[in-house]
């Protein structure tokens, strides 16, 4: 694990990229439902740790602080006017290099449906298996908001799966 002391000099961007690269593209296409745009932010993300790393304290890990940096990357990316004409779709592009990994289609649309505070906090615990304290810290929310939220969404989905994955 990285700590604070590290300079860029000896920063090994490609032991990043190759222990956390396909891992964060997951979680970037899951949020943006778009296999290029993921590349991007994927890309952008990396580029940024590199840039920052000095910056880096070593309070949470590294992981929670790229997956902290991705997540950022993908808001931003959301926020651009061409990317909301583009990707105003709920469900995930079939043509693209993921979709064939992703085994339940069902599952993921009903999660890419969520409004994006519901999503992102499923997403993180569940899929980039996180735990509330470190999506508390990424999302600069209290770790009870995060725990609502995950309530909610659960809820939410719960209902949207209703016949499908629930007996109720």
């Amino acid at each position: 694990m990285l700590n604070s002391s590290v300079p860029k000099n000896e920063f090994d961007i490609n032991t990043l990229v190759n222990h956390y690269g396909d891992n964060l593209l997951r979680l970037c296409f899951l949020y943006l439902h778009d296999y290029h745009s993921a590349e991007d932010a994927v890309q952008e993300t990396f580029i940024k740790a590199y840039r920052n790393i000095d910056k880096f304290r070593g309070e949470a890990n590294i992981k929670t602080w790229l997956t902290s940096i991705a997540v950022n990357e993908c808001k931003s990316q959301r926020r651009k006017k061409e990317y909301k004409k583009l990707f105003a779709l709920t469900e995930m592009d079939k043509n693209t290099p993921y979709y064939d990994k992703v085994f339940d289609d069902t599952v993921i649309n009903a999660v890419c449906s969520l409004k994006p505070k519901y999503k992102e906090v499923i997403l993180l615990f569940y899929y980039q298996e996180m735990k509330a304290k470190d999506i508390a810290n990424i999302l600069n929310i209290t770790e009870s908001a995060v725990t609502v939220r995950l309530t909610r969404a659960r809820e939410q989905l719960k209902k949207s799966l209703k016949g499908w994955y629930f007996d109720e």
